[in-house]
């Protein structure tokens, strides 16, 4: 069983509405920063405002690249991580390219993910307080089981701190058989997993947790708090 905190730092408290405004975001900044959610995770744009208005709080800002298909051009993707760290992201939320994927360009895709790693990472950074974490979008919901393994395993082999399930924009979201799969592709404490897309009760969070996953992403963070009671009285 987590702690109420323990809870609170495995969750990325999420905007990514197209209809979200500023205001939106601010107040998602400061229920988040009342309770010490690991991030907020916001579109690029807004970037700066978040990190502005979470600049006394333990929460990082996340952002999302190349969402939501993740089909640019590398060079197109190293820009817009260079561009979200110089804002001051401290997480990014990489989009798989789906469409070179599914087409078997396995080698494309572990290039895209070397340079988008790399960018984030230079390398005076690489064991400071200030590095930037990479968690890579599979969007399982487009994938064969055989296909969520090699996916999996590429982002794991690339380097990347987390594999993370679904964008939320797609024909489905986490789910625990997802999670466990990916798990046991890549093996027991080698990389972070986010379970993300249609979490939106206590019951589903702890399905995703209890499957191997370590981090939610989740547009109702703060109902998934208030609702958390690891006392169960």
């Amino acid at each position: 069983m987590y702690s109420k905190q323990q809870f609170a730092k495995m969750i990325d408290n999420t905007l990514l509405r197209p209809d979200a405004t500023r205001d939106d975001v601010l107040r998602l900044c400061e229920e988040s920063a009342k309770r010490h959610f690991a991030s907020v995770c916001i579109f690029p744009c807004w970037v700066g405002t978040a990190v502005r208005a979470l600049e006394a709080s333990d929460v990082k800002v996340c952002t999302v690249i190349d969402f939501p298909f993740g089909a640019g051009t590398r060079l197109a993707k190293v820009y817009e991580t260079k561009n979200a760290i110089a804002n001051g992201a401290k997480e990014l939320d990489v989009l798989l390219n789906i469409s070179k994927f599914k087409s078997g360009d396995y080698e494309a895709i572990a290039q895209d993910l070397r340079d988008v790693i790399e960018a984030a990472r230079p390398a005076n950074l690489m064991e400071d307080s200030r590095r930037v974490l990479v968690k890579i979008i599979i969007e399982t919901c487009y994938l064969t089981d055989a296909e969520k393994e090699i996916a999996s395993r590429l982002v794991r082999d690339a380097g990347a701190d987390f594999i993370k399930t679904s964008t939320g924009t797609g024909k489905g979201g986490a789910t625990p058989e997802d999670i466990r799969l990916i798990r046991r592709a890549v093996g027991p404490n080698t990389i972070g997993i986010k379970a993300s897309g249609g979490i939106k009760t206590i019951e589903s969070a702890m399905q995703m947790l209890d499957a191997g996953a370590n981090r939610i992403g989740t547009s109702s963070g703060a109902a998934l708090y208030n609702a958390y009671n690891p006392e169960g009285k």
